[in-house]
């Protein structure tokens, strides 16, 4: 009786606990291209944004199901938020959490565009959202610099065999 009485309890403290979700990191503009610049044949598709860029949170269910389409196949999808590092707790993680993204998510932790902008692709203005597509053996590299449309990412992705 005592031991179910006690699991109600821990079952009752639990169920007040939001479920965690995946943990945002927060890198630095080498370690992100030590994530999307691996010398090997999976597909990398990068997407740049941040929760105050309304395309870029339009968007972003294209690329949740991108990944969950592909989950089988060479291909990872990386969502870089550029939203300053001190919301990462109070808005980034709670909205990777409601929105139950399950991309992995890094928090690009620069401060001045103009030093790492050309490192990531120097055709890009900075502007959100954009998006890359990489590979470094199947020598693919396809920068788009504006919100994608729906199907948009399958005709690209299709084009690569994957």
């Amino acid at each position: 009786m005592r031991t179910a009485l006690g699991v109600v309890w821990i079952m009752g403290l639990l169920a007040g606990v939001p479920a965690r979700s995946q943990s945002v990191s927060i890198v630095k503009v080498d370690r992100l291209q030590q994530l999307i610049n691996r010398p090997n044949d999976t597909l990398y598709v990068v997407n740049f944004w941040a929760t105050w860029c309304a395309p870029c949170v339009k968007e972003l269910p294209q690329f949740e199901a991108l990944r969950h389409r592909y989950a089988t196949k060479k291909l990872n999808v990386l969502l870089v938020s550029l939203d300053d590092k001190k919301t990462l707790d109070t808005k980034v993680s709670p909205f990777i959490r409601t929105r139950k993204i399950k991309s992995k998510v890094v928090l690009l932790d620069e401060s001045d565009l103009n030093t790492w902008v050309d490192k990531v692709a120097p055709e890009w203005s900075g502007a959100l959202p954009m998006t890359l597509i990489l590979s470094q053996k199947r020598n693919v590299r396809q920068f788009i610099g504006k919100p994608v449309k729906e199907g948009e990412l399958d005709s690209i992705i299709n084009q690569y065999k994957l």
